[in-house]
C-alpha cells in the first residue's frame, strides 16, 4: 500500500508520505525508547532485572516497536529519493545508501535487547552463571545497545540528513531554512554519538547538538506533512 503511494509522477503525494513516514519514525522512536528506558536503572543491575522479569512482554513490545521505527526510516529514505533524485541522483543515493546502513545496524543492535530477555529465561543452560552474573550480562547488553545505537548515530543517522538537507536546500521545493535545519540536524546528531564513543564523561558537549537534532528533524517532519513540495514552474 505505501510503494503504491511512492509515486515519482506525483512528488507533492510523496512528499506527504515521506512526511508520514517521517512521523511514524518519530513517534514509534520515542514510544520505543520511553518504555524500554522506563525499566533500566543506571548501576543497580538487580533492580533493573527485576524490572525487565516483570514486564518481559512490555520490554519485548518495545522492542519491537522500535523495530518498527526503523522499517519507517527505511520507507522515509525511499520516498525522499523519489522527491530529491531529479536535484542530484547521485546524493539521493549517498542519502538512501546512509539510511540503509542504519537500519541494518539497528536491526542487529536490537538483538542485544533480546539477548537480555534470553537471559532471563530460565533456560537450564543458564543455570552455570550465578544471578550476580546474569546480572552483568543483563546490563553488558544493555549498554551494548547504547553503544551500537552511537555506532548507528556516526555511521547513519547523522550523515543521512547532511546530503537530505543539501538536497532539500539547492531542490527549490522547500523554504531553503528547512535544507538548513536538516543539515544542522545531522551535524547535531553526528556530534552526539562521537560525544557518546570518545568523551562519554562529557554528556554537555552534545546538549547543542541533541537540540539542534530534534528542532530539525521536526522541522523538516511539520514541513512534509502541513506543506509538502511546491514544485517549481518550468
Amino acid at each position: 500500500m505505501v510503494m503504491n503511494l511512492i509515486d515519482s509522477e506525483n512528488p507533492k503525494k510523496t512528499a506527504r508520505v515521506a512526511g508520514l513516514m517521517y512521523l511514524g519514525l518519530i513517534v514509534f522512536g520515542i514510544i520505543g525508547q520511553v518504555i524500554r528506558q522506563s525499566f533500566i536503572v543506571p548501576d543497580d543491575a538487580a533492580k533493573t532485572v527485576n524490572n525487565l522479569m516483570a514486564n518481559e512482554m512490555l520490554f519485548s513490545g518495545a522492542n519491537v516497536i522500535w523495530l518498527i521505527s526503523e522499517m519507517f526510516l527505511l520507507l522515509l529514505g525511499l520516498a525522499l529519493y523519489v522527491v530529491l533524485k531529479p536535484v542530484n541522483k547521485n546524493l539521493a543515493s549517498l542519502m538512501v545508501l546512509f539510511v540503509v546502513v542504519g537500519v541494518a545496524i539497528e536491526s542487529i543492535n536490537t538483538l542485544n535487547q533480546f539477548a537480555v530477555l534470553q537471559l532471563l529465561s530460565g533456560a537450564d543452560y543458564l543455570t552455570v552463571y550465578s544471578a550476580d552474573q546474569l546480572n552483568a550480562q543483563v546490563m553488558f547488553h544493555l549498554n551494548s545497545w547504547e553503544t551500537g545505537y552511537s555506532i548507528a548515530a556516526i555511521m547513519s543517522f547523522g550523515p543521512w540528513l547532511i546530503p537530505a538537507g543539501y538536497l532539500i536546500y539547492k531542490s527549490g521545493y522547500f523554504p531553503k531554512i528547512i535544507g538548513i535545519f536538516a543539515i544542522l540536524a545531522g551535524f547535531g546528531i553526528l556530534i552526539e554519538g562521537l560525544q557518546s564513543l570518545l568523551l562519554p564523561d562529557f554528556e554537555v558537549i552534545a546538549y547543542p547538538g541533541a537540540i539542534l537534532g530534534v528542532v530539525g528533524e521536526f522541522a523538516v517532519c511539520g514541513w512534509l506533512l502541513v506543506k509538502g513540495v511546491k514544485i517549481p514552474e518550468k
